[in-house]
């Protein structure tokens, strides 16, 4: 079954996929086409169902018609996926395309990088396929924030790995400040998922705040308007008891949306019971476990319970 880990990092991929080029072209120095139009394939390539031709994810460059690269990227943390599969996806997709094949291997450890980096000999004469392996120690420890916030991915990735220099992870922090757009939760959500224990709490002990469970600068920004916004209903109401409703119910929204908005960054699919659920409720105590929970819950059961 995916791990967490796994499914963030597809995940922030799928989202941006030019970040699989940049760390093959920037990081690795595979020579590959230089285009704008990159897009995400239906990873089961193959003309019979079969487990064996499904990648993780397969990234095609160029323009539909006419595939100038396609690129398969595989997330593995340990050894149990037999090598030849890797070289059987990109004859599949060499096949199906018509056109070359780069095999991208993700590896968080250093013991199934050097598993993977190894030549993959198919079996077939003449067919032998090398992958192009990023382990832990090909991703940088980013702790400049200004360099973080210009590749938030790349960013995201070392604090999965270096998450224990308190420098990185401070870099991380200060980078979504920078960031103050939409993708900032993004990111934090994806590092939170991807990083160990000891990682999460460093993240939680620097983002965190007082009245709010998601640390992220984005979080703290919107319940502070939240409750700015129900200072004001109170204001306009003229009495004490409307200002302190107004504040409640301006933070009840704004915790309600924080909800959806983790869940819809996670790609969980919110049903109209459950996202009826979630805004009608008013009790902000619930609505901040709710908010914790919907950082790694994997069903509504997992949400509600």
């Amino acid at each position: 079954m995916p791990s967490p880990p796994h499914d963030a990092l597809i995940q922030m991929i799928s989202e941006r996929p030019e970040l699989a080029v940049e760390i093959l072209r920037d990081l690795m120095g595979v020579d590959v086409p230089v285009t704008p139009l990159i897009r995400v394939e239906d990873s089961t390539f193959n003309t019979r169902p079969s487990d064996d031709f499904e990648a993780d994810l397969v990234l095609v460059m160029g323009p539909p018609q006419s595939p100038a690269h396609a690129i398969v990227v595989e997330i593995q943390q340990d050894r149990s996926k037999n090598p030849r599969k890797l070289a059987r996806y990109a004859a599949a997709l060499w096949l199906m395309l018509d056109c070359d094949v780069t095999v991208l291997v993700i590896c968080p450890s250093r013991s199934a990088a050097a598993y993977y980096a190894q030549p993959i000999d198919t079996g077939l004469t003449g067919y032998r396929l090398q992958a192009h392996v990023l382990g832990p120690d090909d991703i940088p420890a980013i702790t400049d924030p200004h360099e973080a916030a210009a590749q938030p991915g790349l960013a995201a990735m070392a604090v999965m790995v270096h998450g224990r220099d308190r420098k990185v992870v401070e870099a991380f922090a200060m980078a979504l400040e920078e960031l103050c757009d939409e993708h900032a939760p993004k990111y934090y959500e994806y590092a939170y998922s991807m990083a160990a224990p000891e990682i999460r709490r460093l993240l939680e002990e620097i983002m965190k705040s007082t009245t709010w469970p998601v640390y992220s600068p984005f979080a703290r920004e919107h319940y502070g308007r939240g409750l700015e916004d129900g200072q004001a209903q109170g204001k306009a109401a003229g009495k004490a008891e409307g200002k302190a409703e107004g504040k409640a119910e301006g933070r009840a929204e704004e915790a309600a949306r924080m909800v959806l908005l983790l869940l819809e960054t996670r790609g969980l699919d919110i049903t109209d019971d459950a996202r009826a659920r979630i805004t009608t409720c008013t009790d902000l105590d619930q609505l901040e476990t709710w908010a914790t929970r919907a950082i790694t819950a994997q069903t509504f059961d997992d949400l509600f319970s």
